[in-house]
């Protein structure tokens, strides 16, 4: 079913800073709130803390970086937000760059596959049996989680080249994709997807789409939005790489020219709301089943307010 979705488009100094959006969902059609990693407040205590609050809502991290937690742990906090927030949770994963690697562990994983693959099959098995029995190459473990009846937890991973795409149909209830184009979902993303899923005979994940965008203004510029909402994507690798086969090209020196091809390349999304909405479902027809509205770039050159009311202008566009 196609839906739309937020993210939170800040890192919280505080976890009452992302009342407004678990609020926003309580009464749109929105369908659910998405954090990525967060190293300030982080992101399942912020999710928990809105509970708390009152403000009890889906959730989904998109994503939290393997290096920080160990499978263990990250199989008891997806829970735990399950257990608080009293809805399904996405917990979605990824290796990281592998500057961030070896800044946490030394050295990079040998193989960002093979320690991906075991990662998400340890939580995985952690969530969903008495206990894991795994001797891998990067995660050992001989041990379960305590029995707690929760909503379901759904594992993510999050995908940007065809490789860890069929990695992800292997093992993962869902795909997340950030920051790439529609036409790339459909032409690269959602094949390998398929691919790896009809290895093992399982279902396809289902497909998230974080996407960049801002509604056309006289006032703005969708080069400087883009820029403010991406820059530390664009001076990475594997970003780079993924827009590369987008068709983007991007140079790490000059960080306006891959605004501006994030922009023309449709991994930004500029235009009046009308045209958004139209843009959001050529997503859907291209295979995403749930695309999160991100507003990092609107927050950054315009304030909170300004991105909770142009949030809910495209909400109410484009919801079914």
């Amino acid at each position: 079913m196609a839906v739309i979705s937020v993210l939170v488009p800040f890192v919280p100094h505080r976890p009452e800073h992302i009342v407004p959006y678990a609020a926003y969902l309580q009464w749109s059609q929105a369908h659910r709130l998405w954090q990525g990693q967060s190293t300030l407040v982080e992101s399942h205590q912020a999710f928990a803390f809105a509970a708390g609050a009152g403000f009890r809502v889906p959730v989904g991290t998109g994503v939290t970086l393997m290096p920080l937690r160990h499978p263990y742990e990250a199989a008891v906090q997806a829970r735990s937000l399950a257990a608080a927030t009293g809805h399904p949770v996405v917990a979605g994963f990824g290796p990281a760059a592998e500057v961030f690697q070896t800044s946490l562990m030394g050295a990079p994983y040998t193989s960002q596959l093979t320690a991906v693959a075991e990662y998400i099959s340890a939580v995985r098995g952690l969530l969903e049996s008495d206990g894991v029995e795994q001797e891998g190459a990067y995660f050992r473990i001989r041990t379960g989680l305590h029995p707690l009846p929760t909503p379901p937890v759904e594992v993510g991973l999050g995908v940007l080249r065809p490789r860890m795409a069929r990695l992800a149909g292997e093992l993962a209830d869902v795909a997340i994709t950030w920051l790439t184009p529609a036409d790339y979902v459909r032409d690269v993303v959602a094949p390998a997807l398929r691919e790896g899923a009809e290895r093992k005979g399982r279902k396809t994940p289902r497909v998230v789409s974080i996407v960049p965008m801002a509604v056309s203004r006289p006032d703005r510029d969708p080069v400087l939005l883009a820029r403010a909402s991406n820059t530390g994507h664009l001076n990475m690798p594997h970003y780079r790489d993924m827009l590369r086969r987008a068709g983007i090209e991007t140079v790490p020196t000059d960080l306006a020219a891959g605004a501006k091809g994030l922009v023309d390349g449709g991994a930004f999304l500029y235009g009046p709301v009308e045209e958004l909405a139209e843009r959001i479902r050529h997503f859907w027809a291209s295979g995403v089943d749930e695309v999160v509205v991100n507003l990092t770039g609107v927050y950054a050159a315009y304030g909170p307010q300004a991105a909770l009311n142009e949030l809910d202008e495209i909400v109410r566009e484009v919801a079914p």
